[in-house]
């Protein structure tokens, strides 16, 4: 009888923390494609180096990426990345209650040419 009163909240806890988990991976991947795509920018003048370096260097999805940087001049100037990256609940009955987020990381690097 304890059990099935139980149960459920101990499976609910499991998925929360399941669904924590893949969101602070996540957000691992969003600052270290931030980097990434400051470090290209900072060596590479071209305007979609930044979004080819953080898609390259993460496993995030092309269509819930945006990338944006500023900044960027002369030789010794800096050039800042903002990476954000829109996810949803991959963990079932937790999509209604979590919904979309949005991560956000950037990145600032001095520039190199």
């Amino acid at each position: 009888m304890e059990l099935a009163l139980v149960l459920p909240l101990v499976m609910i806890l499991l998925l929360a923390v399941a669904q924590l988990g893949l969101l602070v991976r996540d957000q691992i991947l969003v600052v270290h494609a931030a980097r990434e795509a400051a470090r290209e920018a900072a060596v590479d003048p071209a305007v979609d180096a930044p979004r080819r370096a953080a898609l390259a260097s993460s496993t995030l999805s092309d269509s819930h990426l945006t990338v944006t940087s500023t900044g960027r001049g002369a030789p010794g100037s800096r050039v800042r990345v903002e990476v954000a990256y829109r996810t949803a609940s991959a963990v079932p009955l937790l999509g209604p209650a979590v919904g979309k987020l949005t991560l956000r990381a950037s990145a600032t690097m001095r520039v190199e040419r």
